[in-house]
């Protein structure tokens, strides 16, 4: 009897025993799970591509997607309003990346959309400037096509226009020839862009380096309105880095829209004033220069 209860005894120790090994094995198996599922993480983060970093927003590539990250202290109205002016830009019809999904990773709000493959038109103007020509008349004639869209929920060029012009720092006189000159060009409602800049025009070429395909990206800045309004900020940013190639632009803008370039001059005060409100300490000078409503009569 005394040698059952210890044999007894024994096997549950061996059984316990056991399974205390068992479990052990399942929580290393857990703890290993675990640290597999970070690694894999840590290695879809390094697989990502960062093709911009900037002090409120990084742009990260993720095999067709793009992933615009926002700073932590980005509004998020402003990262919410982006997402839906680019829906609303879709809506019109226009061939753009299109937008994918809006989320919060690591508390930062994120907007992802298609990856527009190729290369910024500042990029190859670099590389191959002996076909400026060619590569600006493919802008021009994007722009124009981007020109033929609308949509009645964008928001109102004009009115944003007068809202950027009261917000500046500037005499009251000049706000009011500012607005006056404003309230006088006409209000007409076409798709503008609003930051068609190099930077945001993607192309794809070929062989012989000729562009095949265009694109633009960042259409926060995207209104109704007026379409000489929007080639004159696209010249005015052009004319800040290289006047040169911004008289080439608008001289083929003004000639495939038959637009008198005096026309597009009555807007540079305008966008001039808007651009400030960018607070931009290198074009601060220039800019104020140029909203003097006498030099663009």
């Amino acid at each position: 009897m005394f040698c059952i209860k210890y044999i007894f005894l024994f096997t549950c120790i061996i059984y316990t025993a056991n399974a205390i090994i068992r479990q052990g094995m399942c929580l290393r198996a857990l703890d290993t799970n675990s640290i597999c599922a970070k690694e894999v993480r840590r290695n879809e983060v390094i697989m990502k591509k960062c093709i911009y970093k900037g002090a409120l927003k990084s742009v990260y590539v993720d095999k067709d997607k793009a992933e615009k990250v926002f700073a932590l202290s980005y509004s998020k109205s402003d990262v919410l309003y982006e997402a839906l002016n680019t829906a609303r830009v879709e809506d019109t019809g226009l061939d753009i990346p299109r937008l994918l999904n809006v989320s919060v990773v690591d508390g930062k709000w994120t907007i992802t959309s298609e990856y527009a493959k190729g290369e910024t038109l500042k990029e190859l103007l670099a590389k191959h400037p002996e076909n400026t020509d060619a590569y600006i008349e493919a802008m021009v004639d994007y722009q124009i096509a981007i020109n033929k869209h609308s949509n009645p929920l964008l928001v109102d060029m004009k009115s944003k226009l007068e809202r950027q012009i009261n917000q500046l720092n500037i005499t009251a006189d000049t706000k009011y020839e500012l607005d006056s000159r404003l309230s006088e060009l006409p209000n007409h409602t076409k798709l503008c862009h609003g930051d068609y800049c190099l930077e945001n025009i993607i192309v794809q070429t070929d062989d012989k380096n000729q562009i095949i395909a265009i694109t633009a990206v960042d259409w926060v800045h995207a209104t109704k309105g007026n379409a000489s309004a929007d080639a004159a900020n696209t010249y005015l940013t052009l004319k800040l880095s290289d006047e040169a190639l911004a008289d080439k632009y608008i001289a083929m803008f003004c000639e495939k829209t038959s637009t008198d370039k005096r026309y597009v001059d009555k807007w540079m005060p305008i966008v001039a004033a808007a651009r400030l409100t960018k607070k931009k300490p290198e074009e601060k000078e220039m800019l104020e220069a140029m909203i003097d409503i006498c030099d663009f009569q």
